[in-house]
Protein backbone atom coordinates (compact mmCIF):
# COMPACT_ATOMS: atom_id res chain seq x y z
CA UNK A 1 0.00 0.00 0.00
CA UNK A 2 3.05 2.30 -0.14
CA UNK A 3 2.00 3.90 -3.43
CA UNK A 4 -1.49 4.47 -2.12
CA UNK A 5 -0.07 6.18 0.97
CA UNK A 6 1.47 8.78 -1.35
CA UNK A 7 -1.82 9.53 -3.07
CA UNK A 8 -4.27 8.95 -0.22
CA UNK A 9 -6.42 12.01 0.46
CA UNK A 10 -6.04 12.16 4.23
CA UNK A 11 -8.79 14.76 4.63
CA UNK A 12 -11.33 12.00 3.88
CA UNK A 13 -11.53 9.15 6.37
CA UNK A 14 -14.15 6.85 7.81
CA UNK A 15 -17.62 6.01 6.56
CA UNK A 16 -19.31 9.41 6.78
CA UNK A 17 -18.46 11.51 3.72
CA UNK A 18 -20.68 14.43 2.69
CA UNK A 19 -20.51 17.60 0.61
CA UNK A 20 -19.13 19.39 3.67
CA UNK A 21 -16.08 17.11 3.52
CA UNK A 22 -15.41 17.22 -0.22
CA UNK A 23 -16.22 20.83 -1.15
CA UNK A 24 -13.00 22.41 0.26
CA UNK A 25 -10.91 19.71 -1.45
CA UNK A 26 -12.68 20.22 -4.78
CA UNK A 27 -12.06 23.97 -4.66
CA UNK A 28 -8.38 23.29 -3.98
CA UNK A 29 -7.81 21.00 -6.98
CA UNK A 30 -5.09 22.07 -9.45
CA UNK A 31 -6.07 23.98 -12.59
CA UNK A 32 -5.92 20.85 -14.80
CA UNK A 33 -9.18 19.82 -13.09
CA UNK A 34 -12.33 21.70 -14.11
CA UNK A 35 -14.92 21.94 -11.36
CA UNK A 36 -18.59 22.51 -12.24
CA UNK A 37 -21.84 22.60 -10.34
CA UNK A 38 -24.07 20.59 -12.66
CA UNK A 39 -27.25 21.12 -10.65
CA UNK A 40 -28.92 20.69 -7.30
CA UNK A 41 -30.49 17.94 -5.23
CA UNK A 42 -34.01 17.75 -3.81
CA UNK A 43 -32.88 19.87 -0.85
CA UNK A 44 -30.88 22.18 -3.14
CA UNK A 45 -27.45 20.88 -2.23
CA UNK A 46 -24.95 21.39 -5.07
CA UNK A 47 -23.98 18.39 -7.17
CA UNK A 48 -20.44 18.74 -8.51
CA UNK A 49 -18.59 17.28 -11.46
CA UNK A 50 -14.85 17.23 -12.07
CA UNK A 51 -13.49 17.09 -15.63
CA UNK A 52 -9.90 16.27 -16.52
CA UNK A 53 -7.99 14.96 -19.53
CA UNK A 54 -8.05 15.65 -23.23
CA UNK A 55 -8.00 12.18 -24.74
CA UNK A 56 -10.46 10.71 -27.24
CA UNK A 57 -11.85 7.99 -24.91
CA UNK A 58 -14.51 9.49 -22.65
CA UNK A 59 -15.23 7.97 -19.24
CA UNK A 60 -18.07 8.98 -16.92
CA UNK A 61 -17.88 8.01 -13.24
CA UNK A 62 -20.28 8.69 -10.37
CA UNK A 63 -20.20 7.77 -6.69
CA UNK A 64 -22.56 7.93 -3.70
CA UNK A 65 -25.68 7.44 -5.76
CA UNK A 66 -26.56 5.76 -2.46
CA UNK A 67 -25.64 8.31 0.18
CA UNK A 68 -24.21 5.86 2.72
CA UNK A 69 -21.84 4.17 0.23
CA UNK A 70 -18.80 6.41 0.60
CA UNK A 71 -15.77 4.14 0.11
CA UNK A 72 -15.59 4.73 -3.64
CA UNK A 73 -15.82 8.50 -3.08
CA UNK A 74 -12.68 8.37 -0.95
CA UNK A 75 -10.94 6.34 -3.66
CA UNK A 76 -11.92 8.91 -6.30
CA UNK A 77 -10.15 11.65 -4.36
CA UNK A 78 -7.09 9.42 -4.10
CA UNK A 79 -7.35 9.00 -7.87
CA UNK A 80 -7.39 12.78 -8.32
CA UNK A 81 -4.04 12.99 -6.53
CA UNK A 82 -2.68 10.15 -8.66
CA UNK A 83 -3.78 11.87 -11.87
CA UNK A 84 -2.46 15.20 -10.61
CA UNK A 85 1.01 13.67 -10.30
CA UNK A 86 1.73 14.00 -14.04
CA UNK A 87 0.12 10.76 -15.20
CA UNK A 88 0.08 12.12 -18.72
CA UNK A 89 -0.61 8.80 -20.47
CA UNK A 90 -4.08 8.63 -18.96
CA UNK A 91 -4.78 12.30 -19.69
CA UNK A 92 -3.59 11.97 -23.31
CA UNK A 93 -5.82 8.98 -23.95
CA UNK A 94 -8.83 9.73 -21.75
CA UNK A 95 -11.25 12.51 -20.91
CA UNK A 96 -12.90 11.99 -17.54
CA UNK A 97 -16.07 13.44 -16.05
CA UNK A 98 -16.49 12.42 -12.40
CA UNK A 99 -19.43 13.12 -10.10
CA UNK A 100 -18.04 12.52 -6.59
CA UNK A 101 -21.41 12.58 -4.76
CA UNK A 102 -24.57 12.21 -6.84
CA UNK A 103 -26.85 12.04 -3.78
CA UNK A 104 -25.63 14.79 -1.40
CA UNK A 105 -28.84 14.78 0.66
CA UNK A 106 -28.54 11.05 1.32
CA UNK A 107 -24.84 11.52 2.07
CA UNK A 108 -25.62 14.30 4.56
CA UNK A 109 -28.06 12.07 6.46
CA UNK A 110 -26.02 8.89 5.89
CA UNK A 111 -28.81 6.99 4.19
CA UNK A 112 -29.20 5.04 0.97
CA UNK A 113 -32.13 6.98 -0.48
CA UNK A 114 -32.36 10.62 -1.52
CA UNK A 115 -34.35 13.28 0.37
CA UNK A 116 -37.58 12.11 -1.33
CA UNK A 117 -36.86 8.54 -0.16
CA UNK A 118 -36.26 7.36 -3.72
CA UNK A 119 -33.56 4.85 -4.64
CA UNK A 120 -31.76 6.67 -7.46
CA UNK A 121 -30.49 3.36 -8.79
CA UNK A 122 -34.10 2.35 -9.53
CA UNK A 123 -35.03 5.64 -11.18
CA UNK A 124 -33.25 5.44 -14.52
CA UNK A 125 -36.47 5.08 -16.53
CA UNK A 126 -38.88 7.33 -14.65
CA UNK A 127 -36.23 10.00 -14.01
CA UNK A 128 -38.47 11.33 -11.27
CA UNK A 129 -35.70 12.90 -9.20
CA UNK A 130 -33.45 15.90 -9.91
CA UNK A 131 -30.35 13.79 -9.20
CA UNK A 132 -31.43 11.15 -11.75
CA UNK A 133 -32.17 13.81 -14.34
CA UNK A 134 -28.76 15.40 -13.82
CA UNK A 135 -26.92 12.11 -14.29
CA UNK A 136 -28.85 11.42 -17.48
CA UNK A 137 -28.18 14.97 -18.71
CA UNK A 138 -24.43 14.52 -18.20
CA UNK A 139 -24.59 11.11 -19.91
CA UNK A 140 -26.44 12.52 -22.93
CA UNK A 141 -24.23 15.60 -23.27
CA UNK A 142 -20.87 13.92 -22.61
CA UNK A 143 -21.59 10.79 -24.67
CA UNK A 144 -19.15 8.56 -22.76
CA UNK A 145 -17.35 5.54 -24.15
CA UNK A 146 -17.35 3.90 -20.69
CA UNK A 147 -19.34 4.38 -17.48
CA UNK A 148 -18.15 3.48 -13.98
CA UNK A 149 -21.02 3.06 -11.49
CA UNK A 150 -19.41 3.18 -8.03
CA UNK A 151 -21.13 1.61 -5.02
CA UNK A 152 -20.57 -0.11 -1.68
CA UNK A 153 -21.91 -3.44 -0.44
CA UNK A 154 -22.65 -4.94 2.96
CA UNK A 155 -20.41 -7.25 4.96
CA UNK A 156 -22.70 -10.23 4.24
CA UNK A 157 -21.21 -11.05 0.83
CA UNK A 158 -18.70 -13.82 0.17
CA UNK A 159 -16.71 -14.32 -3.02
CA UNK A 160 -18.47 -17.48 -4.10
CA UNK A 161 -19.06 -20.27 -1.57
CA UNK A 162 -15.68 -19.98 0.14
CA UNK A 163 -14.79 -18.43 3.47
CA UNK A 164 -13.57 -15.27 1.76
CA UNK A 165 -15.28 -11.88 1.91
CA UNK A 166 -16.03 -10.13 -1.38
CA UNK A 167 -13.77 -7.15 -0.77
CA UNK A 168 -14.37 -5.81 -4.25
CA UNK A 169 -16.98 -6.98 -6.72
CA UNK A 170 -17.63 -6.15 -10.35
CA UNK A 171 -20.49 -6.53 -12.80
CA UNK A 172 -21.02 -6.04 -16.48
CA UNK A 173 -24.78 -5.41 -16.25
CA UNK A 174 -27.27 -7.19 -18.45
CA UNK A 175 -29.04 -5.17 -21.12
CA UNK A 176 -31.92 -7.56 -21.79
CA UNK A 177 -33.92 -10.26 -20.04
CA UNK A 178 -31.82 -12.99 -21.68
CA UNK A 179 -28.63 -11.46 -20.26
CA UNK A 180 -27.14 -11.62 -23.76
CA UNK A 181 -23.40 -11.08 -24.10
CA UNK A 182 -23.60 -8.21 -26.58
CA UNK A 183 -20.53 -6.34 -27.93
CA UNK A 184 -21.21 -3.63 -25.33
CA UNK A 185 -21.29 -6.11 -22.43
CA UNK A 186 -18.20 -7.80 -23.86
CA UNK A 187 -16.20 -4.56 -23.63
CA UNK A 188 -17.23 -4.13 -20.00
CA UNK A 189 -16.30 -7.76 -19.32
CA UNK A 190 -12.89 -7.26 -20.93
CA UNK A 191 -12.25 -4.33 -18.61
CA UNK A 192 -13.34 -6.31 -15.54
CA UNK A 193 -11.04 -9.20 -16.46
CA UNK A 194 -8.14 -6.75 -16.79
CA UNK A 195 -8.86 -5.28 -13.34
CA UNK A 196 -9.31 -8.73 -11.76
CA UNK A 197 -6.01 -9.96 -13.20
CA UNK A 198 -4.26 -6.87 -11.89
CA UNK A 199 -5.81 -7.16 -8.41
CA UNK A 200 -5.41 -10.91 -7.94
CA UNK A 201 -1.78 -10.86 -6.70
CA UNK A 202 -2.68 -8.38 -3.95
CA UNK A 203 -6.29 -9.38 -3.19
CA UNK A 204 -6.13 -13.10 -4.00
CA UNK A 205 -9.53 -14.80 -3.61
CA UNK A 206 -11.52 -11.80 -2.41
CA UNK A 207 -12.79 -10.59 -5.80
CA UNK A 208 -16.45 -11.28 -6.56
CA UNK A 209 -18.88 -10.96 -9.44
CA UNK A 210 -22.24 -9.38 -8.77
CA UNK A 211 -25.50 -10.99 -9.88
CA UNK A 212 -26.50 -9.89 -13.41
CA UNK A 213 -30.28 -10.15 -13.17
CA UNK A 214 -31.76 -7.63 -15.58
CA UNK A 215 -33.60 -4.57 -14.31
CA UNK A 216 -33.92 -1.70 -16.76
CA UNK A 217 -34.79 0.64 -13.88
CA UNK A 218 -31.16 0.31 -12.72
CA UNK A 219 -28.81 2.90 -14.16
CA UNK A 220 -26.13 0.40 -15.20
CA UNK A 221 -28.61 -1.76 -17.12
CA UNK A 222 -30.03 1.33 -18.84
CA UNK A 223 -26.67 2.77 -19.89
CA UNK A 224 -25.46 -0.66 -21.03
CA UNK A 225 -28.64 -1.05 -23.10
CA UNK A 226 -27.90 2.31 -24.71
CA UNK A 227 -24.64 0.90 -26.07
CA UNK A 228 -22.17 2.26 -23.50
CA UNK A 229 -19.99 -0.32 -21.70
CA UNK A 230 -20.80 0.13 -18.02
CA UNK A 231 -19.00 -1.42 -15.06
CA UNK A 232 -20.44 -1.71 -11.57
CA UNK A 233 -17.85 -1.42 -8.78
CA UNK A 234 -18.89 -2.66 -5.33
CA UNK A 235 -16.66 -1.82 -2.36
CA UNK A 236 -17.03 -4.63 0.20
CA UNK A 237 -15.52 -5.90 3.42
CA UNK A 238 -11.87 -6.58 4.29
CA UNK A 239 -10.90 -8.17 7.60
CA UNK A 240 -11.47 -5.79 10.54
CA UNK A 241 -11.92 -2.89 8.11
CA UNK A 242 -15.31 -1.50 9.06
CA UNK A 243 -14.16 2.01 8.19
CA UNK A 244 -13.29 0.68 4.71
CA UNK A 245 -9.79 2.14 4.53
CA UNK A 246 -8.20 -1.07 3.20
CA UNK A 247 -11.05 -1.54 0.74
CA UNK A 248 -10.53 2.05 -0.38
CA UNK A 249 -7.01 1.05 -1.43
CA UNK A 250 -8.30 -1.81 -3.59
CA UNK A 251 -10.89 0.42 -5.25
CA UNK A 252 -8.13 2.94 -5.97
CA UNK A 253 -6.01 0.20 -7.50
CA UNK A 254 -8.96 -1.04 -9.59
CA UNK A 255 -9.63 2.46 -10.92
CA UNK A 256 -5.94 2.88 -11.77
CA UNK A 257 -5.93 -0.47 -13.56
CA UNK A 258 -9.09 0.40 -15.51
CA UNK A 259 -7.69 3.71 -16.73
CA UNK A 260 -4.36 2.15 -17.63
CA UNK A 261 -6.16 -0.62 -19.53
CA UNK A 262 -8.23 1.89 -21.48
CA UNK A 263 -5.08 3.95 -22.12
CA UNK A 264 -3.32 0.88 -23.51
CA UNK A 265 -0.83 0.33 -20.69
CA UNK A 266 -2.54 -2.79 -19.29
CA UNK A 267 -3.38 -5.59 -21.69
CA UNK A 268 -5.97 -8.35 -21.66
CA UNK A 269 -6.93 -10.05 -24.90
CA UNK A 270 -10.58 -10.92 -24.24
CA UNK A 271 -13.23 -11.50 -21.61
CA UNK A 272 -12.26 -15.12 -20.92
CA UNK A 273 -12.17 -15.45 -17.18
CA UNK A 274 -15.12 -13.16 -16.45
CA UNK A 275 -17.37 -16.06 -15.51
CA UNK A 276 -14.49 -17.59 -13.54
CA UNK A 277 -14.79 -14.73 -11.06
CA UNK A 278 -16.95 -16.27 -8.30
CA UNK A 279 -20.44 -14.87 -8.00
CA UNK A 280 -21.25 -13.17 -4.71
CA UNK A 281 -23.24 -15.13 -2.14
CA UNK A 282 -24.72 -13.98 1.16
CA UNK A 283 -22.78 -16.30 3.46
CA UNK A 284 -21.24 -13.96 6.05
CA UNK A 285 -22.31 -12.53 9.36
CA UNK A 286 -20.19 -10.07 11.32
CA UNK A 287 -19.99 -12.40 14.33
CA UNK A 288 -21.10 -15.98 14.91
CA UNK A 289 -21.22 -17.57 18.35
CA UNK A 290 -20.84 -21.29 17.57
CA UNK A 291 -22.17 -24.26 19.53
CA UNK A 292 -24.30 -22.20 21.86
CA UNK A 293 -26.91 -23.60 24.23
CA UNK A 294 -30.11 -21.68 23.52
CA UNK A 295 -33.31 -22.86 25.20
CA UNK A 296 -31.80 -26.36 25.59
CA UNK A 297 -30.80 -26.55 21.90
CA UNK A 298 -27.26 -26.38 20.54
CA UNK A 299 -27.31 -23.72 17.86
CA UNK A 300 -25.27 -20.92 16.34
CA UNK A 301 -26.03 -17.26 17.01
CA UNK A 302 -25.44 -14.78 14.17
CA UNK A 303 -24.82 -11.13 14.98
CA UNK A 304 -24.83 -8.35 12.41
CA UNK A 305 -23.50 -4.86 13.06
CA UNK A 306 -26.14 -2.31 12.11
CA UNK A 307 -24.98 1.17 11.23
CA UNK A 308 -26.45 4.01 13.25
CA UNK A 309 -25.74 7.64 12.42
CA UNK A 310 -25.86 10.16 15.26
CA UNK A 311 -25.47 13.25 13.09
CA UNK A 312 -21.69 13.22 13.30
CA UNK A 313 -20.37 9.67 13.24
CA UNK A 314 -21.41 6.19 12.23
CA UNK A 315 -21.73 3.68 15.07
CA UNK A 316 -21.95 -0.09 14.71
CA UNK A 317 -24.51 -1.78 16.96
CA UNK A 318 -24.59 -5.59 17.40
CA UNK A 319 -27.99 -7.09 16.62
CA UNK A 320 -29.04 -10.75 16.96
CA UNK A 321 -29.80 -11.58 13.33
CA UNK A 322 -30.35 -15.33 13.38
CA UNK A 323 -30.37 -18.29 15.80
CA UNK A 324 -30.01 -21.49 13.81
CA UNK A 325 -27.64 -24.13 12.47
CA UNK A 326 -25.22 -21.96 10.50
CA UNK A 327 -22.65 -24.54 9.45
CA UNK A 328 -22.84 -23.28 5.85
CA UNK A 329 -22.19 -19.68 6.86
CA UNK A 330 -19.10 -17.81 8.03
CA UNK A 331 -18.38 -15.16 10.61
CA UNK A 332 -15.92 -12.34 10.12
CA UNK A 333 -15.29 -13.09 13.79
CA UNK A 334 -16.30 -16.28 15.62
CA UNK A 335 -16.60 -17.32 19.26
CA UNK A 336 -16.98 -20.98 20.23
CA UNK A 337 -19.34 -21.37 23.17
CA UNK A 338 -18.46 -25.10 23.40
CA UNK A 339 -22.02 -25.98 24.35
CA UNK A 340 -22.24 -23.27 26.98
CA UNK A 341 -25.44 -21.42 27.72
CA UNK A 342 -25.66 -17.98 26.09
CA UNK A 343 -27.76 -15.43 27.96
CA UNK A 344 -28.21 -11.70 28.20
CA UNK A 345 -26.21 -9.88 30.88
CA UNK A 346 -29.28 -9.92 33.16
CA UNK A 347 -29.46 -13.71 32.87
CA UNK A 348 -32.51 -13.78 30.59
CA UNK A 349 -32.71 -15.62 27.27
CA UNK A 350 -31.54 -13.79 24.18
CA UNK A 351 -34.09 -13.07 21.48
CA UNK A 352 -33.97 -12.45 17.75
CA UNK A 353 -33.40 -8.86 16.65
CA UNK A 354 -32.32 -7.64 20.07
CA UNK A 355 -29.49 -5.11 20.16
CA UNK A 356 -26.91 -6.17 22.76
CA UNK A 357 -23.40 -5.06 23.58
CA UNK A 358 -22.50 -8.10 25.70
CA UNK A 359 -23.66 -11.64 26.45
CA UNK A 360 -22.93 -14.23 29.12
CA UNK A 361 -21.45 -17.54 28.04
CA UNK A 362 -21.38 -20.00 30.94
CA UNK A 363 -21.65 -17.03 33.33
CA UNK A 364 -18.60 -15.35 31.74
CA UNK A 365 -19.13 -11.91 30.22
CA UNK A 366 -18.25 -11.50 26.53
CA UNK A 367 -18.36 -8.22 24.62
CA UNK A 368 -19.91 -8.62 21.18
CA UNK A 369 -19.27 -5.00 20.22
CA UNK A 370 -17.04 -4.32 17.28
CA UNK A 371 -13.43 -4.33 18.52
CA UNK A 372 -11.39 -1.14 18.13
CA UNK A 373 -14.26 0.94 16.74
Amino acid sequence: MSLHNIYREDKLQGRYISNNHITPILHGLPTKFKLDTIGYSVELSPIYSVSVGEGPTKILMWSQMHGNESTTTKALFDLFKYIEDAHSTILRHCSLVIIPILNPDGAEDYKRLNAADVDLNRDSQRLSQPESKLLRMVFDNFKPDYCFNLHGQRTIFSAGSQNKPATISFLSPAEDENRSVTPTRQKAMNLIVAMAKYLKPILKDQIGRYNDSFNLNCVGDTFQSLGVPTVLFEAGHYANDYHREHTRFYIFEALKAALNYISGDLVTTNSEGYLDIPENKKLFYDLIIRNAKVNSDCLDIAIQYHEEFDGKTVKFRPKIEKISDLKHHFGHREINANGGEVLKVNGKNIKLYEVLDSVQINNELFSIKLPNI
